[in-house]
């Protein structure tokens, strides 16, 4: 996977981090107004989109995908969170690396979901979190734990 870099990135050695944020349910329609929603979400930097999911395995939960067409998500909107300076290739290297963090039997609901990951990953290439709202409901669960 992977797209064109634009010339403008290219220029200045950084490159734009979005994040993609997915309906889980049509309620979001109703509730994203009040604060509230169940929401996936994915990084795209590079042309692709990086996102965290479960299964069974100690291996890697990490995928990619063409960005704004994750698999059984309805796609909501993109948020431009900030810029890296990694270049692809660097960037290729850091994100198999972070995979290693983000194996697909350590998902949890409200602990270690997909929000989780891609607030990790903005931070970490940009220094900036994703919005709160996001993940608010994992938080909120969280408190009654």
């Amino acid at each position: 996977m992977g797209g064109a870099i634009s010339v403008g990135a290219a220029a200045t050695g950084e490159y734009p981090v979005v994040l993609n944020v997915y309906d889980l349910t049509p309620l979001n329609n109703y509730v994203h107004w009040c604060g509230l929603g169940i929401f996936h979400s994915a990084v795209e930097v590079h042309g692709s989109e990086y996102s965290f999911g479960a299964h069974d395995l100690p291996t890697s939960g990490v995928f990619e995908v063409e960005p704004k067409s994750c698999p059984g998500f309805l796609y909501r909107s993109s948020i431009f969170i900030g810029l890296t300076s990694l270049h692809p290739l660097e960037f290729r290297d850091f994100i198999q690396r972070m995979a290693s963090e983000y194996h697909g039997d350590t998902y949890h609901l409200i602990s270690k979901n997909c929000n989780h990951f891609t607030d990790d990953l903005s931070t970490r290439l940009t220094g900036k979190p994703i919005p709160g709202w996001v993940n608010r409901l994992a938080k909120l669960g969280k408190l009654g734990m």
